[in-house]
Order: C-alpha cells, then sequence, then structure tokens
C-alpha cells in the first residue's frame, strides 16, 4: 500500500468499496480531520469519504497554512504564498496515494471544503481540474494566486459554493466573488448564503447533501 502523505480518517462505502466514488475533505484552520466527520456522515452511503489532516499544529488542531495579513487584516487575507504551494502539493499526493491504496473510481473523486479547505480545494481544481469530478467550497474564497487561471479543463465542472450572510471570518462578498468568477470561466456553479457566521447550518448541510448526490448518482 503506498504511504499517503497527511494524516487521515478513512471511511468505507458501506457496500462493494472497490472502485467507489470518493470525497476528500479539507477541514478549516485550527480544524483537524475529524471536524466535517458529522457533515460527511449525511453524503452517500456509496462513497470513500477521506477527511485530511492539515500539515502544521495550530491551537489544538491544524492549519494548512499561515495567513498574510498585509492587506488588512483578517477579512482581507491571503495564504500565506510557501505553504499554500506546500499544502497544495500535500494533498495533491495524498490524492494520488489514496486512490491507489484504496481502489478508488479515479474519475469520481470529489473536494469538500470548508474555509481555508475551501480555499485550497478551489485552487486544487483550477489546477487539476480533469482530477476533480465535483468541488464543494464552504466558507471559502478563490486565492488571489489563482485568480487568473483560465478555463482550460473547468469547462462544465460541478461547483457549490456556500457562504454565511453574517459570516465575519470570510465575508459572504468573497465567497460570492469566487462563485461568479468560476462562472466566468465556464463553472457549472450552484451557489447559497445562509444566515449565521462561520458555520454550516442545517439549510447549507440539506443544499450541500442534495448537491453530492446529484454528482454521485
Amino acid at each position: 500500500m503506498p504511504e499517503i502523505p497527511l494524516d487521515h480518517v478513512h471511511v468505507a462505502p458501506d457496500d462493494d468499496p472497490e472502485n467507489a466514488p470518493a470525497v476528500f475533505v479539507l477541514h478549516g484552520r485550527g480544524a483537524d480531520e475529524e471536524d466535517l466527520l458529522p457533515v460527511a456522515r449525511h453524503l452517500p452511503d456509496d462513497l470513500h469519504v477521506i477527511s485530511l489532516r492539515a500539515p502544521d499544529p495550530l491551537q489544538g488542531g491544524y492549519t494548512w497554512y499561515e495567513l498574510d495579513l498585509s492587506a488588512g487584516g483578517l477579512e482581507e487575507s491571503q495564504p500565506d504564498a510557501a505553504d499554500f504551494r506546500r499544502s497544495l502539493d500535500l494533498v495533491a499526493e495524498s490524492v494520488e496515494a489514496a486512490a491507489e491504496a484504496y481502489d478508488l473510481d479515479a474519475d469520481r473523486v470529489g473536494l469538500l471544503g470548508f474555509s481555508q479547505g475551501a480555499i485550497t480545494s478551489l485552487s486544487l481544481a483550477l489546477e487539476e481540474p480533469d482530477r476533480y469530478a465535483w468541488v464543494v467550497a464552504l466558507h471559502g474564497y478563490l486565492a488571489d494566486a489563482h485568480a487568473d487561471r483560465g478555463p482550460d479543463g473547468i469547462e462544465g465542472k460541478p461547483v457549490f459554493v456556500g457562504a454565511g450572510t453574517g459570516d465575519r471570518v470570510i465575508p459572504e462578498s468573497r465567497s460570492v466573488a469566487a462563485a461568479d468568477r468560476f462562472e466566468a470561466i465556464g463553472a457549472d456553479v450552484t451557489r447559497g448564503s445562509y444566515p449565521g457566521g462561520h458555520g454550516i447550518g442545517q439549510e447549507e448541510l440539506a443544499d450541500l447533501v442534495a448537491f453530492v448526490e446529484s454528482q454521485t448518482a
């Protein structure tokens, strides 16, 4: 079995795990690989769930990268370039290794990220659109480093973008801008804005589950 670079939790499908579709789950800043498992439990039973742990310890949890606050504070922050590049590579390497280790259907691999995990997921989708069949990005934004990426391979890609109307960590406007950009380059975008702050409420959960079910049916 190949070594998977990032620590993770793997939940196999209930039936016939060989060549089954999969979702890679990327948590937010200061959380860990267990954080989004309650969300993943609502997803279809025929999915492999591989929830990855970010590489760097932070406040009892982990982070994908440090923040560049030079633009004026948390609400305008960007990923630190070197950290971000390292995490993007580690996730891509982990997806490749896990596909072999767990006999995944490589043509039916999705990404589901929250906050930093959403930012990472959107960038991965632009870097290697052929690797990911669909993307869920909750309460994130499109990093400046990838804002000008062209449409090659992203046309028609199903992308779900969720935002919180009262989110003070990643304002709704940043998630809306990410959805607008993906629409502009031809992705098939489903978007939702939900009451509340930097978290996943029941309405948002129901919509993302419906989106994933539509991609894996």
